[in-house]
């Protein structure tokens, strides 16, 4: 077994800190026997430096004279022993884990290994200084401005975005700053946000990362970012201002302009494994300073355990990788001014010293503890691929989860796969099977039907099947259980008919969302008909086929127009956005009394509640959901079958209905008030918001409703 690693005395003291007429730096490499820090100029020629060791395994040196801008790294020797798994080698360049930027690139066709081409287990003494990033010295600057008040999780509408995919074509962004922090923060692109009625932005990641060999090789490149080098480093590329300090400052007046807006700002991030992928992959950083430290392995020490399916997996179990991760969640919360994060693959964080999966374990009782974390906005991915790694719903308090079984259920509900509409009632209530435990709340479900890995949207009602073609890898790669429907041609058409059915589709895959329990999540471009042309693993594609296209929004305007409504809806009326989950108490009054309705009622077409053996109609496909608090509430009827003709219930459900929203065409509800009693003609594929008035007050003559507990 490795020798047991003492954590840092005080893991903020890591990094390069500009102080005192100078630069401290400090690194942790506990089984090292020489650290070296190399200065770089700009020519690539280095001054080399030794650190002195402190008792807990930090290496610490201060040099005078060295401020902002300097560029540097790392040389750790060490015994080269990959049985024990020590894979020192001076020759390799490093990163700096606590680096606040990151300059420069990788060679992927130079000796960025640490072993030679022949053998894994072999070192390779070539100096890699050529053909890998740099390190920057970034000097502590004021914090972006904060948001007025962070949204409550109800109040949450997040819209998940690749940063340089959103504006790379937006034509209201001056060319030099399309797909970068400035173009994020451009008064057009935020103002699209805030009129559809985006509360939160989630980005793909924008931590340091690089592209994998295995992408390179292709002339390709790791789009998304789900590959990290630098967990404390704002991603340089998508700097418009320059790469030695300048993405810190750019990325900060991104948050401002962001928050200024109201909107707030969440970071997808992957602290799961880095880009080192295995060990036979490249050394860029923690596999030099210390592979066993960093990195789960199994049991003979000499090959990584890989349950991200990326090569490698971060150690978490080991307090100094543990610090380095809450560290650099603080550092982005205090210093970056973000607001909460998405953890991708998230099981792993919670994997044990015997890679076993423990929601008790010590990272998340950290953050819970943390004055700094525990109020930021905290998603799980719930799953990683290891054994165990699905934890769907396992998570607590305050923990929203991507539910994807709200996404598979959504997709197969309108293509017609599903029997019935009682797992439509569970989906649409915040899938209280799953959640409702515990005493979490409603928010817990993180809804969505779309996201950055995938269909589109509208790449879900155009495609049967997966065309990743220019991916290169002869259309292998991606999911094939897409749960999509062409509506019976593959791929785009001139024929009205079917694209006015796959405009009908979209919108109500988008309005079950918004108007279900639980947190939504928007995927960029959903709202204006974004299409990949039906490639569904676009990790790879930083070209047209992944970038939001705003020249087809006007062919889309219906689909924005109904997201738009629907949101504004939600905003106005707490009532669509519960804090917790419903139940069939009966709704009290401001007067103290009941008012006769319950928080919650399910409806057939014949204007009375469901009963036991419509529940178990596997040929219905029609539900009405009423949702009701003291001072209002809606009725939302569901048709995915042939039009159908619904009865509105009266008292004490309502006294009238005026149509708030619809997902048919403009000229398919003529009318839009009725009242009870009234029929309502409902097309086939089609939703209806009916916005019920209701007295907030008791009155004598109310009716009760029986049996409500």
């Amino acid at each position: 077994m490795t020798t047991a690693l003492t954590p840092p005395v005080d893991s903020t003291l890591l990094g390069a800190r500009v102080r005192d007429g100078g630069t401290h730096f400090a690194l942790w490499a506990p089984r090292a026997t020489r650290v070296e820090l190399a200065l770089v100029d700009a020519d690539r020629r280095q001054t080399n430096h030794d650190l002195a060791r402190n008792p807990d395994g930090v290496w610490t040196v201060f040099l005078p004279g060295i401020g902002a801008g300097q560029r540097y790294g790392y040389r750790v020797h060490g015994p080269w022993s990959p049985v024990t798994g020590e894979r020192f080698n001076p020759a390799k360049l490093l990163i700096d884990p606590y680096a606040r930027a990151i300059t420069g690139g990788v060679d992927y066709s130079g000796p960025i290994s640490d072993h030679t081409p022949e053998s894994n287990y072999l070192p390779d003494p070539r100096d890699s200084f050529a053909s890998v990033p740099l390190s920057v010295v970034v000097a502590d600057s004021a914090p972006p401005r904060p948001l007025a008040a962070r949204p409550a999780p109800e109040d949450l509408v997040v819209y998940e975005t690749h940063l340089k995919g959103f504006t790379r074509l937006h034509p209201a962004v001056p060319e030099h700053l399309r797909g970068t922090y400035a173009g994020m923060a451009y008064p057009a692109v935020v103002q699209h946000l805030t009129e559809l009625g985006v509360t939160a932005v989630e980005f793909l990641p924008v931590q340091q990362f690089v592209s994998e060999p295995f992408a390179a090789n292709k002339g390709l490149v790791n789009y998304w970012g789900y590959n990290t080098l630098g967990f404390f480093a704002p991603h340089a590329p998508y700097s418009s201002s320059g790469t030695v300090g300048e993405q810190v400052a750019e990325f900060k007046a991104m948050v401002s302009a962001l928050h200024d807006a109201g909107i707030a700002v969440i970071l997808d991030v992957v602290y799961n494994h880095t880009a080192e992928g295995g060990h036979d992959g490249p050394t860029l950083s923690f596999r030099g300073i210390d592979h066993a430290g960093y990195y789960r392995l199994t049991s003979d020490l000499r090959n990584d355990y890989d349950v991200t399916g990326c090569g490698n997996a971060v150690d978490t179990s080991k307090a100094g990788v543990l610090d380095l991760v809450l560290d650099s969640l603080r550092y982005w919360v205090t210093e970056m001014g973000v607001d909460g994060f998405r953890f991708d693959l998230c099981t792993t964080l919670i994997r044990d010293g015997q890679h076993h999966v423990t929601q008790d374990h010590a990272f998340k009782a950290a953050l819970a503890d943390d004055p700094t974390l525990a109020d930021t906005i905290m998603i799980t991915e719930p799953w990683d691929l290891g054994p165990y790694g699905y934890q769907l719903g396992r998570w607590g308090r305050p923990w929203s989860e991507w539910n994807d079984r709200f996404r598979g259920f959504t997709r197969d509900f309108w293509r017609g796969a599903i029997p019935g509409v009682e797992e439509l009632a569970t989906r649409l209530a915040g899938s209280s099977d799953v959640f409702d435990h515990g005493g979490r709340p409603a928010t817990s479900s993180l809804n969505f039907v779309t996201a950055h890995d995938g269909f589109t949207l509208r790449d879900v009602v155009t495609y049967d099947l997966k065309h990743n073609e220019a991916n290169g890898e002869r259309n292998r790669d991606g999911a094939d259980d897409n749960r999509s429907w062409n509506h019976g041609f593959e791929g785009e058409t001139d024929d009205d008919q079917i694209n006015a059915a796959r405009h009908r589709t979209v919108r109500n895959m988008m309005a079950t969302m918004l108007l279900s329990t639980g947190m939504p999540m928007i995927l960029a471009g959903d709202e204006m008909g974004r299409t990949q042309q039906g490639n569904n693993n676009a990790y790879c594609q930083d070209s047209p086929i992944s970038w939001v296209n705003w020249a087809q929004a006007d062919m889309w305007a219906d689909q924005h127009d109904l997201t738009r409504t629907l949101l504004a809806l939600r905003a106005a009326h707490p009532v669509l956005r519960p804090a917790r989950f419903r139940s069939r108490r009966e709704v009290v009054g401001d007067d103290g009394l009941g008012l006769g309705r319950t928080e919650s009622a399910w409806f057939t077409e014949f204007g009375g509640e469901m009963s036991i053996d419509d529940w178990h109609d596997g040929g219905r496909r029609a539900l009405g959901m009423y949702l009701s608090d003291p001072h209002e509430a809606f009725l939302v009827f569901f048709n995915a079958g042939d039009a159908v003709s619904v009865t509105l219930p009266g008292a004490p459900w309502s006294s009238g209905y005026t149509v708030a929203a619809h997902t048919g065409e403009p000229d398919e509800f003529p009318e839009d008030s009725f009242a009870p009693g009234d029929v309502v003609d409902v097309p086939a594929q089609t939703i209806v918001v009916l916005a019920a008035e209701v007295p907030s007050k008791r009155h004598a003559a109310l009716p009760s409703v029986t049996g409500v507990q």
